[in-house]
């Protein structure tokens, strides 16, 4: 693969851990809190951004909320809400439609997702038979007994599984590590610096929100 692949946030669940448990009303996409002056979705998009030729935004929310990001919407095909598994599927077809090969995925709530996401698991696509490989964190100095953590929701997905995969959905099957392991998917693995947060750290409830925030504070 020489073109740098399509990137698709994926944004389409139900925040319901976030909406349970937050103080007052929160808003329906957790993506659009804010962290630090500026929503999640901002900051997942400049780390992204530099690294894809375009960014889609997999999102089941009305149109007019993410209006000012400027990106193209693709909402999940599929009806139900069957998960992130939908959100890949989404973003296949809509780089099919554009002659692109590969999406690059990366979940819309992990303010902190590495700079380097895209070549790296270019890079480890490579030792994939099927071209597919995904993230794994928790590999540094203070990893404890060094076993990687494993995000499917950050990886990299060749478009002609797309027929694979809608059909999987169609018959039930909505775990994204049980669809990479079928395709044999690499790992790219991502250390976690000392001192900062999991570079794959996702924001579901308002103390995960918290923790951001003050890491940031200390961080300036």
């Amino acid at each position: 693969m020489s073109a740098a692949p399509i990137g698709v946030i994926v944004a389409g669940g139900l925040s319901r851990r976030m909406r349970n448990n937050a103080e007052g009303v929160a808003p329906m996409d957790k993506t659009l809190l804010d962290l630090g002056g500026r929503s999640l979705l901002h900051h997942v998009i400049d780390r992204l951004a530099p690294q894809v030729s375009s960014l889609v935004l997999n999102t089941n929310g009305p149109a007019a909320r993410y209006a000012a990001f400027g990106l193209p919407l693709c909402p999940d095909t599929l009806p139900d809400h069957p998960g992130p598994l939908a959100g890949v599927l989404a973003g296949m077809d809509h780089a099919a439609a554009r002659g692109h090969t590969h999406i690059v995925t990366a979940a819309g709530d992990t303010p902190f997702l590495p700079c380097d996401l895209v070549p790296r698991l270019m890079l480890a696509a490579e030792g994939s038979t099927q071209g597919v490989a995904l993230a794994a964190s928790g590999l540094g100095p203070d990893a404890g007994d060094g076993t990687p953590r494993l995000h499917p929701t950050f990886a990299l997905w060749p478009v002609h599984l797309r027929d694979d995969l809608r059909g999987a959905l169609q018959a039930g099957h909505r775990r994204m590590m049980r669809f990479a392991e079928q395709h044999d998917a690499a790992i790219a693995r991502f250390p976690c610096p000392a001192g900062a947060p999991d570079p794959f750290y996702n924001i579901n409830t308002p103390e995960d929100l918290r923790e951001a925030q003050a890491w940031l504070a200390r961080t300036g």
